[in-house]
């Protein structure tokens, strides 16, 4: 062998080639970079900050998207129809925490608008983050929530004066499509399990035919792990040995309770990014609805942390087929929270909003 073919093999072996981090097998269509109309709805308490915090990484990344903003507000009778047509033309929407009014009759406008766009599948995605301790290690999960129907149905009336009656509605159709989407997410994931949470030991008939449903579409999926587990003892082993659960498939006001516990196990919710997608459209918001709206402080003090919500708008991101510009925007977030340096006070910190969004910009490659 020449001197300089042995020079250059061991300069090779000193100095490695840098990493290859773009997808070489990725082919754009004709047109995939024209820029997407997205909805923005900024919302209440902590949404104005969290939400101008994407649309600055979203101009500082040149992203092909650009936001149609509206304003609404979670004591609105309900949502004005211009909002849900440009969802309906956009396909897609971006939203900050709707405050819910307790009691008195005003109805949920998140339900509103889940139930208006048939949004009937809720993905929160929990998983420790490098450089975030936690008490435990290898927190993965991936909660799938029916959104549609459960005791969030909405159909409650007083019997007779002291006496409430609330109607827990379950569905074949709506138990077997959200089993299809939690089997489907688990197969194009490469996950290798899927869990069912109920209390078909009490609701025999209407937890009983959620189960009937998802035991029938996991026979469609035999390289699918698939196991049971009654959302108490869930609680109790979420909490205990949270590594043992992959996929997690729920009916409504289960999978609200495990995906906030979830999120808070593996290093808070606001870093749990999260989305609500139907056959038509897709919102995409902070994962775990505790703290999605914020105290009043929060606000003042403009503290609140974004990186939930830039997660979930890099899961946007990938929705709308920009997979390369949602990698850079999850490794600058993922980047910033491994360094350590701005963090807000639920992470340990004492950054502002600000100071964390121009870290996270700072980091974009």
């Amino acid at each position: 062998m020449s001197a300089s073919r042995t020079s250059l093999s061991l300069l090779r072996t000193l100095v490695p080639y840098k990493t290859q981090t773009r997808a070489v097998t990725y082919m754009p269509r004709p047109g995939d970079g024209s820029p997407r109309p997205v909805t923005l709805i900024p919302g209440d308490g902590i949404g104005p900050l969290v939400t101008n915090a994407v649309e600055q990484v979203m101009e500082a990344m040149h992203a092909p998207v650009y936001f149609e903003k509206y304003q609404v507000h979670g004591d609105m009778k309900q949502i004005p129809q211009e909002v849900i047509d440009s969802i309906r033309k956009n396909k897609v929407c971006l939203k900050g925490g709707l405050r819910t009014p307790k009691g008195g009759g005003v109805s949920s406008l998140n339900l509103y608008l889940r139930r208006e766009l048939d949004l009937y599948a809720s993905l929160v995605d929990c998983c420790n983050l490098p450089g975030l301790p936690t008490r435990h290690e290898n927190v993965d999960i991936v909660v799938i929530r029916e959104n549609t129907e459960g005791e969030y149905s909405g159909l409650e009336h007083e019997v007779v004066p002291g006496v409430v009656e609330s109607l827990k509605v379950i569905t074949k159709f709506c138990s077997e499509r959200i089993a299809k989407y939690a089997f489907e997410y688990a197969y194009l994931n490469n996950r290798k399990k899927v869990t069912a949470v109920h209390k078909a030991n009490i609701m025999k008939l209407a937890d009983g035919l959620f189960l009937e449903s998802c035991r029938e579409v996991a026979a469609r999926y035999p390289t699918i792990k698939y196991d049971e587990i009654i959302v108490d003892n869930c609680c109790m082993q979420l909490v205990s040995k949270p590594e043992q659960f992959d996929v997690m498939i729920t009916p409504n006001l289960y999978g609200n309770l495990v995906a906030n516990t979830a999120a808070g196990i593996a290093g808070g919710t606001g870093v749990m990014p999260g989305g609500n997608v139907g056959a038509e459209h897709a919102v995409f918001e902070q994962g775990a609805s505790a703290g999605n709206v914020g105290k009043k402080k929060m606000v003042e003090q403009k503290t609140a942390n974004p990186l939930a919500l830039l997660l979930s708008s890099a899961m946007m991101l990938r929705h709308l087929q920009f997979p390369a510009f949602a990698n850079r925007l999850e490794e600058a977030v993922k980047n910033v929270i491994l360094e350590g340096k701005y963090r807000t006070k639920d992470l340990g910190g004492d950054s502002t909003t600000q100071q964390v969004v121009d870290a996270v910009i700072a980091k974009i490659e």
